[in-house]
């Protein structure tokens, strides 16, 4: 496991484009909650709007940009960031970004992100 909340961003946004959310899971807490703009996830929920995402965006690539730190504690921390996406929808390549916040707690098991919110650039 990464240590630290930044190894521990780091790592996710690489994991991410697997697109296999079984190399998510050790670094997302049981007890996460994200909110994405098409609605709010918890639990089983997480992994179900990943796999749907993924099923709708065919080789697709993320990435994160401009992480900022805005808080950082021995127990949790805070980023926001720019996302990035480009991959095939309907047959054409797209692309898109957004805006993007993860908070994370220092957890039994090492830093877990337990809140992730991405939002449009409006």
């Amino acid at each position: 496991m990464a240590e630290g909340p930044e190894a521990v961003l780091a790592l996710y946004g690489e994991r991410i484009n697997n697109h296999r959310f079984d190399d998510l899971v050790e670094l997302i807490s049981g007890e996460a909650t994200f909110w994405f703009s098409e609605g709010s996830y918890s639990g089983e929920a997480i992994h179900r709007a990943f796999e749907r995402t993924w099923g709708q965006v065919a080789d697709e690539h993320y990435w994160l940009e401009d992480v900022r730190w805005i808080a950082l504690s021995e127990s949790a921390a805070s980023c926001i960031y720019r996302f990035r996406w480009r991959g095939m929808v309907g047959g054409g390549m797209h692309e898109g970004s957004g805006r993007g916040t993860s908070v994370l707690r220092k957890e039994a098991g090492g830093w877990k992100i337990v809140h992730e919110h991405l939002s449009p650039e409006r």
